[in-house]
């Protein structure tokens, strides 16, 4: 197969992408069957975290351990990526010794670049502007509770921030509404709202934006690399905590999501997160399960 990257929802045909979901589906009966399935035996997955992680390090290292490969994890610490080496050189060495590359750090571009100097597949583990891995398994967690989310409607309520983005690719292959509730100064990038134009909308007022929404989505206020504008950030957005008030307003058998880590009392009420329409710990297992899916995609 020719090589592929994974750096946004984007880089796969909205089939390739229902496909991926249908299959880590299975991968995840299969798992939960007992049975032995191991394609990736000894292949070799580099994990490189500039940024830290507990889901992202725990299901890509679990997903090659179960599919009889190996994964690498290395920090900038440890590596001459750390200590300035050219990322397009730390790119073409590491592809010459492992199978697939995945990546959480913080310029896309850095990512871009070193995927342009990848022989072998890089994955998008986050960025600043990204976070599709985490969108595979938000639609799979849907689509396991619910059925199909074509036609569906998602309220995306916070920071216009890499999950949102994705969102907005999502809403673009996977074709629901999504709409987006966040204060003015902490919109999407204009360009990628621009690009899912026709499927995703600002939409200012919480209230309105939940209004008969099937999943509602939210994340922390502030990133990681965001820490100063902690104060600024937790003034800009109050009244845009998801509670049992606004879930209310949803429809009846709506879900409720967050990557995590959550901040309950801030993005989201205790009662929300920890309710009866919290699907927020299947979507973190699911992470394991997309993944892996994934990772099937790209290496075998």
């Amino acid at each position: 197969m020719a090589l592929r990257h994974f750096l946004t929802l984007m880089d796969m045909s909205a089939d390739e992408l229902g496909a991926l979901i249908k299959r880590a589906i299975e991968l995840k009966a299969m798992q939960r069957a007992g049975e032995i399935y191991e394609p990736l035996k000894n292949r070799t997955l580099a994990m490189v975290f500039e940024k830290s992680s507990t889901r992202t390090r725990v299901s890509f290292e679990t997903a090659m351990i179960q599919f009889g490969g190996q994964a690498i994890f290395l920090s900038p610490r440890d590596t001459q990526l750390g200590r300035g080496e050219l990322i397009e050189d730390s790119a073409r060495v590491l592809s010459r010794m492992v199978d697939a590359v995945m990546i959480r750090t913080y310029e896309h571009e850095k990512l871009e670049l070193f995927a342009e100097y990848s022989s072998v597949p890089v994955i998008n583990a986050l960025t600043d502007v990204y976070h599709p891995c985490q969108l595979l398994a938000d639609v799979q967690t849907f689509i396991e509770h619910r059925g199909d989310i074509r036609g569906r409607t998602v309220a995306w309520i916070g920071d216009g921030n890499n999950m949102c983005h994705s969102y907005i690719n999502a809403a673009r292959q996977f074709d629901f509404k999504l709409n987006v509730a966040c204060p003015e100064g902490f919109d999407p990038d204009a360009d990628i709202l621009s690009s899912g134009r026709d499927h995703a909308q600002i939409v200012r007022d919480p209230k309105d934006a939940v209004r008969d929404a099937d999943l509602v989505v939210t994340d922390v206020w502030t990133s990681m690399g965001q820490e100063d504008e902690r104060v600024e950030r937790n003034t800009a957005f109050q009244g845009y905590m998801v509670t049992p008030e606004l879930m209310q307003l949803t429809s009846t058998d709506a879900l409720f999501m967050h990557c995590l880590p959550a901040h309950r009392g801030e993005e989201v009420d205790a009662a929300v997160i920890d309710g009866p329409k919290s699907a927020v710990w299947d979507e973190a297992e699911n992470r394991l399960h997309a993944q892996k899916a994934l990772l099937e995609f790209l290496m075998v």
